[in-house]
Order: C-alpha cells, then structure tokens, then sequence
C-alpha cells in the first residue's frame, strides 16, 4: 500500500474514532491529532512466514507523534500490520492523542487485514478505555496522560 493510502486510512479511521469517542467522554476533543503508537502487541511467533515480524519491535511505544511519522513508521516495505485497534485516548496540549495498539505481523494482502470489509483496512475503531465503573449512557473523564505516567513509575518502585 502506498504511503498516501495509508494516510487516508489513517485520517478516515481517526475521524471515525474521534466522533464516536464523543458518545463516551465529556471532554473537549481538539481536532487537532497526535498519536501513542505501541508495536507489536501481538507477540508473534517469527516462524509465521507469509508475513514480516519485526520482533525488536516488542514493548516498544512512541509517543505524540504526527500522522506522518505514524504512517512512514508503520508501512514498511508496502506492509502495514495485519491489524491496529485505534481509540481515542487522552488530551494533551490542546491535541486530542489516539492509542494505536498494532499487531506485530505485516502483510501487502489486504485480504490479511482484519478490518477490510469494514472500508478502513486494518483500522478497527474501538471505544476510549472505559472507566471500572462505566455505566452504559453515562458519559466518563478521559484518563489524565499525567496521571498514568506517574502509575507506571510508582509501579517500579
């Protein structure tokens, strides 16, 4: 898939998430994006020959990054992962940052795409992370970025 392509999926699916988040958060979402990019949250076995694995890819986060950067980090080679699960996540300096959680395998098949009947290749638009006391109907605070980044530093303490 060619770069521009990939960039209209990426602005479609973005859009998508964007208006539908809004049925779950109370927040002002700015429309202007930015990106939390987590690689190979599949863990797949290298031996899977039909795709390309990028295991040094694993664990790995890149943070706040443009539409650009996203699309000339995830295209490789014409390959894109087979799926990325893209959800608005937080507000951070006026920007409104979606969470792409991405499989490890990639593939130029987009019969291999997960979300391709759906018209946004391997984009599959999924609600912002619901609070532990969601009730359905009730809108809920985005997380804060602050907030979760002080977590994950009390938990290695």
């Amino acid at each position: 898939m060619s770069h521009s392509e990939f960039h209209n999926l990426l602005t479609t699916s973005s859009n998508i998430a964007f208006e539908f988040a809004k049925n779950y958060v109370i927040d002002y979402l700015p429309d202007d994006f930015r990106y939390d990019v987590h690689l190979n949250a599949s863990l797949d076995d290298s031996s899977l020959k039909q795709f390309d694995i990028y295991p040094d890819d694993t664990g790995k986060t890149l943070n706040t990054i443009e539409a650009i950067e996203v699309v000339n980090l995830l295209n490789r080679k014409g390959k894109l992962p087979v799926w990325i699960d893209i959800s608005v996540d937080h507000v951070y300096k006026k920007q409104t940052v979606f969470k792409l959680i991405c499989a490890g395998r990639y593939s130029d098949d987009e019969k291999e795409f997960y979300y391709s009947n759906n018209g946004t290749g391997p984009f599959g638009v999924k609600s912002p992370d619901l609070p532990i006391d969601y009730s359905e109907g009730i809108k809920f605070k985005l997380r804060s970025k602050r907030k979760s980044t002080l977590l994950k530093w009390l938990k290695r303490l």
